[in-house]
């Protein structure tokens, strides 16, 4: 591994419209090690009237002074703040008014051209979540993203929670195969934190795990998402692994270098075939 792996912590929409919850989100976060926090960005009024979750967007959606607010928080927290757009109009604000120039654009607006266009323009970095998803899908997205710097493409599951025979983490080779020019990721949707860390064993370089302070309470996420503990877990075991992975270079090491002549001369005096049979 040359670099660590990127754990963002996925707060979307489990802060419920708290944002004193929110601001403790970011915190416990930071505590466990996450590299970035990312919340969600779009208006309540955009969302189509008869979809039956209107009312919760609106609950949850977040204020332009408050993006100010937690990205302020997070910053004083020493961990980066993430969000993805969901529309234009999010878009632009978050990257001419917020300044940033990193985006996550998610699985539902993968194919959105007018979205990926404008942040082709704005954005450095890119996290693109993959869900729903076939390989023509991704290449054709990509296109519209040719003049980003770093564009990681996240494997991702739309399913909450996602089963473990539906995580298919397989993919992220041929992810890595397919579009050499993209670092890959995996943006996770099951219960538990066996398959980010698998992930990372797979070639991973970007880990996207939803994060709860209570498993029970009330909203979709909740149930997949990764308690305090849990995320500082996580986290621990994907260094370690980062460690255990070391580099692709087949070489002794220094502790090898110091015992490789006595090791190899210790049994030097042995005829190889005794009896001088086979």
């Amino acid at each position: 591994m040359t670099q660590k792996t990127i754990v963002i912590s996925e707060i979307g929409e489990n802060h419920m419209g708290n944002f004193d919850l929110a601001y403790r989100m970011i915190e416990e976060s930071a505590a466990a090690g996450a590299d970035m926090v990312k919340f969600q960005s779009y208006c309540g009024a955009d969302v189509c009237d008869t979809d039956p979750e209107k009312e919760w967007f609106s609950q949850v959606q977040v204020s332009d002074e408050m993006h100010f607010r937690l990205k302020h928080h997070a910053e004083q927290c020493g961990v980066e703040f993430l969000s993805s757009p969901f529309s234009v109009g999010r878009a632009r604000f978050l990257c001419e008014k917020l300044g940033m120039k990193k985006i996550k654009i998610a699985s539902s607006q993968m194919l959105c051209q007018p979205m990926l266009d404008y942040v082709n323009e704005h954005a450095d970095t890119v996290f693109l979540s993959t869900g729903m998803a076939t390989l023509e899908e991704i290449r054709e997205a990509t296109q519209h993203l040719e003049r980003v710097k770093s564009l990681c493409l996240l494997q991702c599951t739309t399913q909450y929670p996602t089963r473990a025979a539906d995580a298919n983490l397989a993919v992220i080779a041929t992810l890595s195969q397919e579009f050499p020019r993209c670092r890959i990721g995996y943006s996770d949707h099951t219960c538990g934190i066996l398959a980010p860390i698998v992930a990372v064993a797979l070639g991973a370089e970007v880990i996207e795990k939803h994060f709860t302070l209570d498993k029970t309470l009330p909203g979709t996420d909740h149930v997949l998402s990764a308690e305090p503990a849990e995320l500082k877990e996580m986290i621990r075991q994907i260094r370690e692994v980062e460690l255990l992975l070391g580099s692709a270079i087949k070489q002794p090491t220094s502790q090898e270098q110091e015992i490789v002549s006595r090791v190899r001369s210790r049994f030097a005096g042995v005829p190889a075939w005794p009896n001088g049979n086979l």
